[in-house]
């Protein structure tokens, strides 16, 4: 601000006012250049001195090495190219002025070549530094042959993924700084980091359209080049917008899975929980098809290409697979509205036909069961049918037990309630049964047992465990007793007299039916 306002109060000839305005613009140039790395490499190192105390004389060496050659690359650049191209305006000509670029640009390739044989960090090996040598000297005599375009690239081949990388730290490093949590954190984190770094490839791209648009136009005499060139770097644009769109959403949608209910929720945030879990999955394919089409059209629309006939087409080519691929229309139907009836979710024991299992988790089409022995199933929407959930709200497991005719039934019920009020009371399982154990009577007089019914209520998947807990105890507490469990016995009967008897018996009712036969006498 000094020195613009020591320029401007001051009446200069044409060609000082020239020179003092170009080594001004030069000198600010240079100053901002050369306080960005001082910036990233203030917060680059204040977290790798606070995670690290011991490397912070590494960092510091580091930090000057690469700030100066830097400055003297931007001093090579912004200065040189001040006295370039204020040379003719003093009398020198063309040749002299090339001599001078040529000059300038043999300085900036030395200080390059060195960088790459004196830069710190990990080591290289010789044929490494010998290739990005060479590589260094390519792009110089595509500055001299005048291939901007191609040297830019190069230039970006070589130095845009390291700076994409090193500023992508810097804005996480600046990003965990911030305070702010929730949704409004997740959505700062994102924009800090994806932002810069879409920030700096935005810049990248166009200097680079830039430079191409003239030489396309300088080279071809039309605008057909440029227009090409601009809608390939306009593409990259759509596609960095369009990054930064879907890693927000991404991002969103996990901290929202995230978000789920803790221990000791209701059951209400339990369900509306695991629903959640089960579409924003879903969704979030959905969403990501969408961005994707969207930048697809867009980027060739910017291309020139027309786009109607594309969707027209797409129209009448979805028809087509319709009516070819009904089991697929058929299956991604089904699967929106088992979502939209809540049928099931992720998490969830369910059972359809013969496949039962654990909903791991959706695609489109199908679910993926995980079976209690392992196998996973993955069945389409379209072929699971009716579906029993069994892990929705609770459950009742209803059980028979056996007891012999001489046992004390109004004795066995009141153990069985005993049993039941125990295990409702122990806290192993007190949290899961809702209703306790009981014997509701009995049920029926079976060939060689009193048959007692028995009715548990839990919660869903815990009634195996306490089922297996309580006929243990059942067991213990009837045999303490005297209630005997009923086993299917076969009783033989009888001895050698009785058999006599019996036989004789049999023989006298024969003898009776022939006397009966006999014809009777006159």
């Amino acid at each position: 601000m000094a020195s613009v306002g020591s320029f401007l109060a001051f009446e200069w000839p044409p060609l000082l006012r020239k020179i003092i305005l170009t080594l001004l613009l030069a000198f600010i140039v240079f100053r901002v250049v050369r306080a960005i790395p001082k910036l990233l490499f203030a917060l680059g190192g204040a977290s790798a001195k606070a995670d690290q105390p011991t490397a912070a004389f590494e960092s510091d060496a580091v930090a000057r090495f690469w700030l100066w050659r830097i400055s003297l690359i931007a001093g090579f650049l912004l200065f040189g190219w001040t006295f370039v191209s204020l040379m003719p305006d003093l009398g020198f000509s063309i040749e002299v002025t090339r001599l001078a670029a040529f000059l300038i640009g043999l300085g900036i390739l030395a200080t390059a070549v060195e960088v790459v044989w004196r830069r710190p960090g990990k080591p290289a090996s010789l044929v490494a530094k010998s290739l990005l040598t060479l590589y260094l000297v390519v792009l110089w005599s595509a500055w001299v042959a005048g291939l901007l375009g191609l040297m830019w690239l190069g230039i970006y081949s070589l130095l845009l993924p390291a700076l994409v990388r090193g500023v992508g730290d810097v804005a996480q490093a600046f990003a965990n700084r911030i305070t702010r949590t929730g949704a409004v954190g997740v959505m700062l984190n994102v924009l800090i980091v994806r932002g810069a770094r879409a920030v700096v490839i935005a810049a990248a791209v166009a200097w680079l359209a830039y430079v191409w648009r003239i030489r396309a136009a300088a080279l071809a005499g039309s605008e057909t080049g440029a227009i090409v060139i601009s809608g390939l770097s306009n593409g990259i644009i759509i596609l960095l917008v369009a990054d930064l769109l879907w890693q927000l959403s991404k991002a969103l949608i996990a901290y929202r899975m995230e978000l789920g209910p803790k221990d000791g929720s209701n059951a209400d945030e339990l369900a509306r929980g695991a629903r959640l879990r089960t579409l924003l999955p879903i969704f979030r394919n959905v969403l990501a098809v969408f961005i994707g089409v969207v930048t697809v059209l867009t980027i060739l629309s910017g291309l020139g290409v027309q786009i109607a006939p594309l969707i027209a087409g797409a129209g009448i080519f979805g028809v087509a697979i319709g009516f070819g691929s009904q089991t697929l229309v058929k299956d991604v139907l089904s699967g929106v509205f088992y979502m939209l009836d809540d049928a099931f979710r992720v998490g969830e024991y369910i059972q359809s036909g013969s496949y039962k299992g654990t909903v791991e988790s959706f695609s489109l089409r199908s679910v993926r069961l995980r079976h209690h022995r392992g196998p996973i199933f993955t069945v389409p929407f379209g072929e699971l049918g009716a579906v029993q959930n069994m892990s929705r709200d609770w459950v009742i497991d209803k059980m028979t037990l056996n007891v012999t005719y001489d046992s004390d039934v109004d004795l066995a019920r009141r153990l069985i309630k005993k049993v039941g009020q125990e295990l409702a009371a122990d806290p192993e399982f007190a949290a899961d049964t809702l209703q306790p154990l009981k014997m509701q009577g009995v049920d029926s007089f079976g060939d060689f047992a009193i048959v007692l019914r028995m009715k548990l209520m839990t919660k869903p998947g815990a009634q195996f465990t306490i089922k297996r807990r309580a006929f243990m105890m059942i067991k213990k507490a009837f045999d303490e007793n005297g209630i005997k469990i009923a086993v299917p016995t076969v009783h033989v009967t009888g001895g050698s007299d009785e058999a006599a008897g019996a036989q004789q018996a049999l023989n006298m009712s024969k003898a009776a039916e022939l006397a009966a036969k006999a014809p009777v006498g006159p």
